[in-house]
């Protein structure tokens, strides 16, 4: 049951308490930049998912090998021949979504998530926990691009997925679709993230307080 419960907990705090992007905050350029549609945010995240579960595998592998002197130059490596092969497979399958992420793909080699779980994880723990750890960050980081996608298309362009849903309801606001939207959807949602966190510590830190107890119990003896 210990170590179910170790590998639940390494494959979901990628997704709540340590998103790469709404708790780490890391990535942001990617993040900010391809997220003006569902899909172009949903594409960058199975994308970097791939290579990151790749790259932890073999690093971790490698672990006991690589020389400490030369390992971030041999997990560069390592990620950007990761990187190769998922380009290609794009350019070869998904030529549509190759072009929308442009020049975002061969960046994912230095993406400060890929290289963090590396350095941080990968290099420290067994193959089946860093992959487990990849998948988790990777999911998370998925989640943050389409809600960040989601928001800016459907406020922007009046669609999610390329179909309209606004109905004409409500004018888009072209901004949302533009660098400054992209600013305000990442301000906004961190916001509420924060404020949703803020809420539970405190609710938390009052349950553990004795004085909170004390007064409890006299309540219920009243």
């Amino acid at each position: 049951m210990g170590a179910i419960k170790n590998v639940f907990n390494d494959l979901s705090k990628g997704i709540v308490k340590e998103n790469p992007v709404f708790r780490l905050v890391l990535g942001t350029c990617p993040t900010l930049a391809v997220t003006t549609s569902a899909e172009n945010g949903i594409g960058m995240g199975i994308a970097a998912t791939v290579v990151l579960i790749g790259s932890n595998a073999v690093i971790s592998l490698l672990r006991k090998v690589i020389p400490e002197r030369v390992r971030i130059p041999a997990y560069i490596t390592i990620i950007a021949g990761f990187v190769t092969i998922v380009q290609m497979l794009l350019q070869a399958y998904l030529p549509e979504i190759n072009k929308q992420l442009g020049i975002y793909i061969p960046l994912i080699v230095v993406n400060c998530i890929i290289l963090a779980r590396a350095e941080m994880y990968a290099a420290k723990n067994s193959v089946f926990m860093s992959v487990i750890d990849a998948i988790g960050m990777g999911i998370g980081f998925t989640l943050a691009l389409l809600t960040l996608g989601s928001i800016r298309e459907i406020l922007g362009n009046g669609t999610w997925f390329g179909q309209d849903i606004s109905g004409g309801i409500f004018k888009p606001a072209v901004i949302m679709m533009l660098p400054p939207g992209g600013f305000l959807a990442f301000g906004f949602v961190m916001a509420a993230i924060n404020k949703v966190a803020a809420l539970k510590v405190d609710k938390d830190s009052c349950a553990s307080c004795p004085m909170a107890c004390e007064v409890s119990s006299k309540g219920k003896e009243a």
